[in-house]
């Protein structure tokens, strides 16, 4: 494993559990590709923000138990981890937000340049959270 990347991505989820967006898209390039769950391709900083934005809104997440890993020579990484949340916010499409609190395992593969997240792909069954908030 190279431990530049696992630094990289160890420092990348504990800006995400300490809510410093700063830092968390510092660590990503400009051209970052984010690949949703279930969903589209979003490319950019920008969009990348964005999406960050409506996620800090409708949602209040931790994410514990992670297990990384990375290829020897740090292109590529992979997380695998528990998603501790609270719905807050109503997400467009999906079920309505009272507080539900969920736990939900997800995993997370990343393309590294430059010492960078240059691609992230994130994967969580849908379904069972849509389970979980709907009981």
């Amino acid at each position: 494993m190279n431990q530049e990347t696992i630094k990289l991505i160890t420092d990348y989820y504990a800006a995400f559990n300490s809510g410093d967006m700063d830092t968390f898209l510092s660590l990503l390039t400009d051209d970052v590709i984010h690949d949703i769950n279930q969903g589209e391709r979003q490319v950019g900083k920008e969009a990348f923000k964005q999406f960050m934005q409506v996620m800090n809104t409708s949602y209040k997440e931790e994410l514990v138990d992670m297990v990384i890993m990375s290829t020897p020579d740090g292109s590529r990484g992979a997380a695998e981890f528990v998603v501790l949340g609270e719905y807050l916010k109503a997400d467009q499409g999906l079920p309505d937000a009272q507080g539900q609190k969920y736990r939900l395992p997800a995993g997370a593969f990343f393309a590294i340049r430059a010492n960078k997240v240059a691609r992230i792909t994130n994967y969580y069954n849908l379904e069972d959270w849509i389970a979980q908030v709907s009981e």
